[in-house]
């Protein structure tokens, strides 16, 4: 018996997607013998990108029944079935999501009707459902909604059936769909989250890259470390999610491994931001500003990968606002300082200046480097041309993040785009450091 489902949802990532719609026709072998579709509340809201997509709109979803309400029927219409659908990974991986946030742990052998039809079908210059069936002369009504999409997949499935009359042994047995060579060149060369699944549906690495496609390349084709290899070996699915804005990426990825706690990101990025810039007063009641190693419980002014790094950038910035080298722990001995000579310092290691002229300027010169006073959103192309990525702070701390209209300015509008997320060490380390390498391509919008 067969299972061949179609799903609509809110996103891409099952992790952080919804099902919006789903659509079950139970097959024999020889025919459809049993039906079921519906929409479902997601609980969240649906994208304005996908409603354009599926014309699935939060109005149309609003008195529909939530998963756990249909949770029991698609238990019982898949219970002894084989998991078909058209690339199967995404829609099994979103619907054993849904299970599990119930607390039930939906596990189904799996068939791929995009592999089958490689197999079966050669020759075909799209093997995408639409393209595909259309190449077949199979009707498809209503493209991009889950009975239209899941009853076009069954009449191609019957028709892979027919196809399949030499009997390849196994071909239709299921099992976890491995990963294809199709799937991989179908990863987009754009920015964003990737996910790497083993065997049994379980996240085992996440990571963000301005290009998934070539990063998840880079991946697979890691023979350096035993590891890298150990991995590899275990990659069974992969999934990602498009943040069209690298702050967004660094941002969720931080977060979705706290959540996930993937087994292969437990030596995480931020071991190697080391560095951290500091400000004290020292007996003189001058601020001085130093370079040191980061402990657990410190709140840094900006932080750095490297030593060298920050060392460069305390030079630039002690030049720029004209402070004194010792007072920024870059020189020691007797005398004036270095700067003095080359006139980037006004003498407060002579005495010339006193206390309340040198820190003004050492406060400017904070006021460029850290927002934990700050209110702030910063604006990023998001991931079409029609829209932006919006990142919030307020006081300083994290807020959380989202995606508004291209149009959007007004900061309710802005305000309303975001989805909380929790403000850590490790989210302050990403917004100050990506704000002070990318100054010139962000926009910040003060509140």
């Amino acid at each position: 018996m067969y299972a061949i489902i179609d799903i609509e949802t809110t996103g891409t990532s099952a992790a952080n997607g919804k099902i919006t719609e789903i659509a079950i026709f139970v097959h024999n072998g020889e025919k459809i013998t049993e039906s079921f579709a519906t929409l479902i509340n997601p609980e969240c809201n649906i994208p304005w990108h996908i409603t354009k997509l599926t014309g699935i709109s939060n109005e149309m979803v609003e008195h529909a029944p939530k998963f756990y309400e249909v949770a029991r029927r698609i238990v019982e219409l898949t219970a002894g079935t084989t998991f078909v659908a058209h690339n199967v990974s995404f829609d099994y991986s979103f619907v054993r999501e849904e299970f599990k946030r119930l607390g039930y742990d939906y596990k189904r052998k799996t068939l791929c009707t995009v592999n089958l039809s490689r197999k079966l079908l050669p020759g075909h210059r799209s093997y995408s459902l639409g393209k595909l069936c259309s190449e077949l002369g199979i009707d498809i009504e209503g493209r991009h909604r889950a009975a239209g999409d899941a009853l076009a997949t069954a009449k191609l499935f019957d028709l892979l059936l027919r196809k399949n009359e030499m009997g390849q042994k196994g071909l239709f047995a299921g099992g976890k769909s491995a990963l294809s060579e199709d799937k991989i060149a179908q990863l987009p060369g754009k920015t964003g989250i990737y996910y790497f699944y083993d065997a049994r549906g379980t996240i085992i690495y996440i990571g963000k890259s301005t290009n998934i496609h070539q990063r998840v390349l880079s991946h697979l084709n890691n023979m350096q470390t035993k590891k890298a290899v150990e991995m590899r070996d275990k990659i069974a699915d992969i999934d990602y999610l498009l943040t069209g804005s690298e702050l967004l990426a660094l941002l969720i990825e931080s977060d979705e491994i706290k959540q996930h706690k993937p087994l292969y990101n437990r030596a995480q990025r931020r071991t190697l931001i080391n560095y951290g810039l500091f400000a004290e007063e020292d007996q003189n009641g001058y601020l001085n500003l130093k370079i040191s190693r980061m402990a657990s419980d410190e709140v840094p002014l900006t932080t750095f990968h490297f030593y060298q790094e920050a060392i460069d950038y305390l030079y630039n910035i002690s030049e720029k606002y004209k402070l004194c080298r010792k007072l920024c722990h870059l020189e020691d001995g007797e005398g004036p300082c270095f700067n003095v000579r080359m006139g980037y310092c006004n003498g407060v290691c002579n005495g010339n200046e006193s206390v309340e002229s040198y820190n003004l300027r050492v406060i400017s010169a904070i006021s460029q480097l850290q927002f934990r006073s700050l209110n702030f959103f910063v604006i990023e192309q998001g991931r079409d041309e029609q829209e932006i990525a919006v990142v919030k702070v307020k006081n300083g701390r994290y807020i959380g993040l989202g995606y508004a209209s291209i149009d959007c300015q007004h900061i309710d509008e802005l305000s309303d785009s975001i989805k909380t997320y929790q403000h850590n060490r490790d989210t302050f380390n990403i917004i100050n450091s990506y704000i002070r390498h990318n100054s010139k391509k962000i926009k910040l919008i003060s509140y």
